[in-house]
Parts: C-alpha cells; sequence; structure tokens
C-alpha cells in the first residue's frame, strides 16, 4: 500500500475546514437512535473488518447491524488511520436500513493534531453527527482528573481544547471524548456518559466490538 503522507495531509486539512462543532440538537431528547463503529485486523493479513451497530436512543435496543470485510486502502500509521479504517465504516453505513442520529467511533474526532480524526472524517463524509471516544489520547494535555464516575476535564492541545477526559466509571481510567462533526463538546460528553451506564465503555461500542470479532472469526 503507497503512503503519501503530504497528499494525505492535505486531505485532512480540507476534512478539518468543513467540520463543524455547532450541536444540531438542542438536547439528548431531540435524538432517538445512535450507532457505533469498531474495526478488527488480521495481522497476517491485509483484509479489515468492520461493524457498525444501530440502537434506539435513550433505551438501546438493537435495531440492525452490518459488517463488512474489505482490502484495507491504507498502511497503520498513527494519525492518519481514517484512511484505513473510514471507508470500511462508510461501506457498513450504507448497509443499514436507517440513517443513525448519531455515529460513535471507537477513535479521535477534534482530538487529532490536524483536527481531523477518523469521527471527523467519517462525519464529514457521511453527513451523520460523529463523536470520537477514544481509549487513550493521540494528544494534548490535561489537569488531573477526579476519581468520580462522571467527572471531566479539558483536553488541550496548542492552547485550544480539543476534547475532554471523562471519567465514565469511578476509579477506572477514563475515555478520550472529542466531537468527530455536526456536534459539540458538551453533547459529545453527555451522550457518551448516558450510554455507559456503570461501565467504562458506551454500550453501543462494546457491542460493535464484540459483533466484529465475531464476525471477523466467521469469515475465516
Amino acid at each position: 500500500m503507497a503512503f503519501d503522507a503530504e497528499t494525505m495531509k492535505q486531505e485532512q486539512q480540507r476534512i478539518a475546514k468543513r467540520v463543524s462543532l455547532d450541536c444540531v440538537f438542542a438536547s439528548l431528547s431531540d435524538i432517538t437512535s445512535v450507532a457505533a463503529a469498531d474495526i478488527s485486523c488480521n495481522r497476517d493479513s491485509n483484509i479489515g473488518y468492520a461493524a457498525v451497530m444501530l440502537f434506539t436512543y435513550p433505551a438501546i435496543e438493537r435495531v440492525d447491524q452490518a459488517g463488512i470485510a474489505m482490502e484495507m486502502q491504507a498502511p497503520y500509521v498513527p494519525g492518519f488511520l481514517s484512511f484505513r479504517e473510514g471507508p470500511l465504516i462508510e461501506a457498513c453505513l450504507e448497509g443499514l436500513k436507517m440513517k443513525p442520529d448519531v455515529l460513535i467511533c471507537d477513535g479521535q474526532g477534534y482530538a487529532h493534531p490536524r483536527r481531523a480524526g477518523l469521527a471527523c472524517h467519517v462525519g464529514v463524509k457521511t453527513g451523520i453527527p460523529s463523536i470520537g471516544c477514544a481509549k487513550s489520547p493521540l494528544i494534548g494535555t490535561h489537569e488531573t482528573l477526579p476519581e468520580e464516575a462522571g467527572s471531566w476535564v479539558d483536553l488541550i492541545h496548542n492552547h485550544e481544547k480539543v476534547g475532554e477526559v471523562v471519567r465514565t466509571r469511578s476509579g477506572v481510567s477514563p475515555l478520550y471524548i472529542s466531537p468527530g462533526h455536526q456536534i459539540d463538546f458538551e453533547m459529545s460528553t453527555q451522550i457518551i456518559l448516558s450510554l455507559c451506564r456503570g461501565l467504562r465503555q458506551p454500550e453501543p461500542i462494546r457491542a460493535a466490538h464484540r459483533y466484529v470479532n465475531q464476525f471477523r472469526l466467521s469469515e475465516k
């Protein structure tokens, strides 16, 4: 797979210019469905497996799911994962019978060196309000986070807020939440907290992770 960092940086800059942090939802009650996406790969091949699961909100009842296996179009390079994973997620979304109100990506959103993480990339490409929900930071620094569930602090990069560090479960490592597109920091964190329900990760992400691994094993 060819890797042209300069060309990809330019594309990320174009994506970043189209990212909107203006939230299209006035409150959580405006949201009736959420989808979550996850990716799995075999180490010994260039095939990627993607899953998107669609749920009602706030009940989190499964409505639909889609899985796909595709050849990866880009290598694994931190900061450029949207070119590797984005096309698979976009293909999965096309397989759903309805468009979700919100898409949660297991990765970065605005908290990216060029403000164009996976959730930004997919959100801009599909027009779906999106959130990046990562287990570790790619960039940024933050103040000490209290241990209590629901606590959060700003994630800062180059003197700009790029996300929020959120304690979703007391005494457990936080998540790094950032808007992807058509959503703001506050709503991103509110949605993620509402979906965790005593666990570290949101249930839709957990379900998508289980499903994509089952799908990968079934395709062997």
